[in-house]
């Protein structure tokens, strides 16, 4: 698989057309695809009353999978994991500007600079079952990652986004299972799980370091 990143967006090219899973804006479902795409927004460019999914089904190529996000898409990260001769590789743009603690709602905030996006790749051929399954452990593996920042909120520990979107790409085929007991479940997660630990401590570092910068604008 090949990433290129030009503003404002970040393409993940797959080695060959697979089958997409994902809730994704664009491409939605299981879908049939060498691309998956994540594009750049802010608040701004999304006035009251505007319809984004006309709006970014209009700018998107047909046939590729589209994710957008308010996070800088030039900050991507990439982690890979293989177990048993099964690899997963991940791809993830990460922002916590409006994280929320699963099961209790904040009342609503900027999503600027924040959101999770991930795609992964896997080698393996699945069940449309077992990609529903692999999904969800990457999804679990998002979760788990974000818990270990340590992000407090007023409603509890961070455990992602309130705008997070996921995609699972792999091969059509006959392995029926894929949680945590398989060696698909163990590669996934593990290559989610570094890929979103590291993006959370980049973000992290970029928050302090952005308060910083504006508590000496503020001072002067």
């Amino acid at each position: 698989m090949k990433v290129t990143l030009d503003r404002p967006w970040l393409r993940l090219h797959l080695p060959r057309p697979m089958r997409v899973l994902s809730w994704a804006p664009v491409g939605a479902g299981y879908l049939t695809t060498d691309r998956i795409f994540w594009r750049e927004v802010r608040n701004s460019d999304l006035v009251p009353g505007f319809d984004v999914e006309s709006w970014f089904a209009a700018e998107m190529p047909e046939g590729a999978v589209g994710m957008l996000t308010s996070r800088d898409v030039g900050t991507w990260v990439e982690a890979a994991a293989e177990v048993e001769g099964i690899r997963a590789r991940c791809v993830a743009t990460l922002g916590l500007s409006n994280a929320e603690s699963v099961g209790r709602r904040l009342p609503w905030h900027s999503a600027d600079y924040g959101t999770i996006n991930l795609a992964v790749v896997l080698e393996a051929g699945l069940t449309e079952a077992a990609q529903l399954e692999a999904l969800s452990i990457a999804v679990q593996a998002r979760t788990a990652a974000v818990m270990e920042a340590g992000m407090e909120l007023a409603t509890g520990l961070a455990t992602g986004t309130g705008t997070d979107c996921a995609a699972l790409a792999c091969e059509a085929g006959t392995e029926r299972y894929a949680g945590l007991h398989t060696a698909v479940g163990e590669a996934v997660g593990a290559a989610v799980r570094q890929a979103i630990g590291q993006a959370a401590r980049d973000w992290l570092r970029w928050r302090t370091a952005k308060r910083a910068e504006l508590a000496g604008l503020a001072g002067r």
